[in-house]
């Protein structure tokens, strides 16, 4: 696991730097990224470039590693800004459906990518550290908490929803029902010993690797085979696995090497 760590930021940071570019190339926001009612934003479109070319530079920032923990604070901080202030109060004003798990499930997407900006910004030291860098930096411990909440609770939903979730498996797999029950287990699993401190290094490494198995055999297939008009949300699906399964590898490189920096 000499270089996990590495693999998992480059997996994430591909992922924020391919939603930037969605994000600018559809002018408007990927599906989990902001509630439905986000399209009566006025100058969406315009937001739409502006907030995508910001992802994308936050995204090849922690890939080339340039300024990569102010670019991944920054990221967090606008994620976490998102969650608290327009998903909480959308869930709770706009819909009727709160105490339903399925209802936070996109909230709970867009939460854990805060999570793994913050993991991410915890593999560096920053350079002439500024207010705002100082206060997200006080974050940062939080991270690997906002990534596996997201985790545990798709774990669950995984055993309330199985035999739909099951026609997502592919054909050529059998007992399409134990897999899902499996990957729930593993996902509640792997979150609470993430939590819990209990081998993180090999649960989270597990996690990650289980994830990136995801990409390959359910998600590309999927993007292949989508429909013009579905294919934008599915590359999205994709991405936002592999941004996961690149926090997980973070998390499982961190435990290894005990390098998590919070200041």
């Amino acid at each position: 696991m000499v270089n996990i760590s590495r693999i998992g930021r480059i997996f994430y940071g591909a992922a924020i730097t391919e939603m930037g570019l969605q994000t600018m190339y559809y002018k408007d926001f990927p599906y989990m990224l902001l509630p439905p009612n986000h399209t009566a934003i006025p100058g969406l479109a315009i937001l739409g470039i502006i907030f995508g070319l910001l992802f994308a530079l936050a995204g090849v920032c922690i890939i080339f590693e340039k300024i990569p923990k102010f670019a991944s604070l920054l990221l967090g901080g606008v994620l976490l800004l998102v969650f608290c202030f327009y998903y909480i109060p959308y869930e709770f004003i706009a819909t009727s459906n709160y105490m339903h798990l399925t209802e936070w499930e996109n909230a709970e997407k867009e939460l854990a990518l805060a999570g793994g900006a913050l993991v991410i910004a915890g593999c560096f030291r920053i350079q002439n550290e500024n207010s705002v860098s100082r206060f997200l930096g006080k974050l940062i411990p939080l991270g690997p908490i906002l990534f596996v909440i997201p985790i545990i609770s798709f774990g669950i939903l995984h055993f309330m929803y199985g035999p739909d979730v099951a026609s997502m498996v592919p054909s050529w797999i059998p007992y399409h029902l134990f897999w899902i029950y499996f990957a729930g287990a593993a996902l509640i699993g792997s979150g609470l010993a993430i939590v819990l401190k209990i081998k993180v290094g090999l649960f989270a490494f597990l996690l990650g690797l289980m994830i990136f198995l995801w990409v390959i055999l359910l998600h590309i297939p999927l993007v292949i085979a989508s429909a013009p008009a579905d294919i934008g949300d599915q590359i999205t699906s994709a991405i936002i696995a592999l941004a996961y399964s690149g926090t997980a590898f973070v998390i499982a490189g961190v435990a290894n090497k005990k390098t998590l920096v919070t200041g």
